[in-house]
């Protein structure tokens, strides 16, 4: 498919009031979707099926936050106080955007309302997830490159 093809259709996803657009040509198949909570450009897959998935996912690397370990553990967080960052769709949680890189936060970190907390993939899709408030991390209730339902509480902010 054409990249000026591919730019003409996010530019018409970003302007009209759609949120999700999905086109198929061939073997080409693209899926754009608008991201609701974040003023960020839209999300591109573009698979060809004699092709690998241009996307490349992070990997868990390094030790995870012992308190994300425990809250894993015990099933969740046990009535937390502050704010519970759930997940807002099904996908693979990522604490960083690559391997080897710095995580987004950590526990302790500071994070103003819009910072980006995490990514969940989905469908070779990297979200961010923002934080819906501003804070301080409190703890991290998933590890690194586990799998996340819709609505499972992912951070708890204070």
């Amino acid at each position: 498919m054409d990249l000026r093809k591919l730019k003409t259709l996010i530019d018409l996803v970003a302007e009209s009031g759609i949120s999700e657009l999905e086109i198929t040509e061939g073997d080409d198949k693209v899926r754009i979707v608008k991201s609701s909570s974040a003023p960020l450009a839209p999300a591109v897959s573009h698979v060809i099926a004699a092709a690998p998935a241009v996307v490349a996912a992070p990997v868990a690397t390094g030790p995870v936050e012992s308190s994300a370990v425990s809250a894993a553990a015990a099933g969740g967080p046990t009535e937390a106080e502050g704010k519970v960052v759930k997940s807002p769709m099904v996908g693979t949680f990522y604490r960083s955007s690559a391997p080897g890189a710095d995580p987004f936060v950590s526990v302790g970190s500071s994070v103003a309302e819009g910072q980006t907390l995490c990514v969940i993939e989905a469908m070779k899709l990297m979200n961010e997830i923002p934080a819906d408030c501003s804070g301080v991390v409190k703890e991290i209730l998933v590890e690194n490159g586990q799998p996340v339902e819709f609505g499972q509480p992912l951070f708890v902010l204070a």
